[in-house]
């Protein structure tokens, strides 16, 4: 039988194994993980102080050393093959220790609030599409799972709590966020190399809480408690979330993020976008490993009945974002999901639009469609307005819907229900209570329709062309 020992248990004696001269790492370096291929990644943790450490590793049987600081830390580079395993690495500063079943591949992290953490199994009452079929099918030792508990800290810590590396399987992937393993799941398929994914969420939270303080500076208005400050921790506090669950995985080399995460920013969009680029540039820079890709979701919609505001103007600073962040892409999800229900079951749709993202930008995958349909520009033409799009090539569908969610308004900026009609060029809105329109609107509210697609079956992002 397993013997499972409390985690104060583990801490303590992890501390006097440290004090005793013998190799700790940080949860996120075990048996189990996977290291990105084809580059130098780093691996460090605490040793005797002031010793010679050296690290072999299996694949190339290529040998590594370096000082142990005076305070016991270390760090040392290693470099990696192409994709295989499983492998082993060997830590010695005098008492050898080895890390074994290590694969090498692609690792990606999946991180942002409640749609983000929404595990394969759903919350109480609340399921994902597919849900068993999916645990049917999670068998994969080639597939690596590693989940953050919630955490939270006002000062930036060096390790975390965490559900170990594991290979999926029905008991890890039922835990695990629905999206998260999907889309990891997926890349593995088609990939055909092991492939580790990092799950770092907590629902209900605000990008702030996920920001370092050097990511905040920009913004004076955001208030940052100091680490000395006595007062009750919240999820919500500014920097808190970083500290505790994204900083103690810095470093770890990766291949890119996706990120779903908005709802509770709806109090005050208009800092939305900026925030988003701000947390994306700073990540980049503490992790040192480039400009990964950062593809992330679009919140969907959802007939609220909260005081937080409105939807739409989120979903506005969301797209703003992705011309702030290089390397960026945004999933529309206006067709995915549900009136009655801020956890929409339908995470199927959204892993696999992350998929196309990464299988076309970061892979250079051929051929695929990836981009939803976008606002491009407007022409008056007597009472009606034609809308043209970018991410359309081959023309839009609502695959025989009516199309639903436009609305048209004139001077008066009242804005009525539309006509609106394919044609070749991209849309064609009218209605007869406004002779002399000026503003169209697609989808621009809590819960609208998500009725308009390209012929690729990517829906269109919700927009306005007024700024009223």
């Amino acid at each position: 039988m397993r013997t499972r020992f409390p985690l104060f248990f583990v801490f303590v004696l992890a501390a006097c194994l440290t004090a005793s001269g013998q190799i700790s790492l940080p949860a996120i370096i075990s048996n189990n993980m996977v290291l990105q291929q084809h580059t130098e990644v780093p691996l460090w943790g605490k040793a005797r102080r002031s010793s010679a450490l050296k690290v072999a590793t299996s694949w190339d049987h290529a040998s590594y050393s370096t000082r142990v600081d005076a305070d016991g830390s270390w760090r040392v580079m290693i470099k990696t093959p192409v994709a295989g395993g499983p492998y082993s690495i060997t830590l010695d500063d005098g008492k050898p220790l080895v890390l074994s079943n290590v694969l090498i591949g692609e690792v990606w992290i999946c991180s942002g609030q409640s749609n983000m953490e929404m595990p394969v199994k759903g919350f109480k009452n609340t399921p994902v599409l597919h849900s068993n079929e999916l645990l049917l099918e999670a068998d994969n030792p080639r597939l690596r799972l590693f989940r953050l508990e919630r955490a939270q800290s006002r000062q930036p810590e060096d390790d975390c709590k965490a559900t170990p590396w594991e290979a999926a399987n029905a008991l890890s992937v039922k835990e695990f966020s629905a999206v998260g393993y999907q889309f990891a799941k997926a890349l593995q398929e088609k990939l055909k190399v092991p492939v580790g994914i990092i799950m770092s969420t907590w629902g209900g939270t605000m990008i702030e809480a996920w920001m370092n303080k050097n990511s905040l500076a920009p913004f004076p208005e955001i208030k940052i408690l100091p680490p000395a400050d006595t007062s009750k921790m919240n999820k919500n506090e500014p920097t808190v979330l970083f500290n505790a669950m994204i900083h103690p995985l810095a470093g770890y080399t990766i291949k890119g993020m996706i990120w779903y995460q908005g709802e509770q920013n709806r109090v005050d969009p208009q800092l939305y976008d900026r925030l988003m680029a701000a947390m994306v540039q700073e990540w980049r820079k503490i992790w040192n490993c480039g400009d990964w890709p950062f593809y992330y979701v679009q919140i969907a919609p959802y007939a609220y009945h909260d005081t937080l505001g409105p939807a739409a103007p989120l979903r506005e600073a969301q797209q703003k974002a992705q011309r702030q962040i290089p390397h960026s892409g945004m999933v529309v999800s206006m067709d995915a999901g549900e009136e009655g229900s801020i956890h929409p079951s339908d995470k199927t749709s959204i892993s696999n639009r992350l998929l196309y993202w990464a299988l076309a930008n970061t892979y250079d995958w051929k051929g695929l469609a990836y981009a939803s349909p976008l606002y491009n520009s407007m022409k008056v033409v007597k009472d009606a307005v034609n809308i043209s799009f970018d991410n359309a090539p081959n023309g839009l569908t609502a695959f025989g819907k009516p199309l639903a969610a436009f609305e048209i308004a004139g001077e008066d900026r009242k804005f009525f229900p539309a006509n609106a009609r394919i044609t070749g060029a991209g849309i064609t809105v009218r209605s007869d209570s406004v002779k002399a329109p000026v503003a169209v609107r697609y989808a621009y509210n809590d819960w609208p329709p998500g009725d308009l697609y390209n012929t690729e079956g990517l829906p269109a992002a919700p927009f306005r062309t007024d700024n009223f």
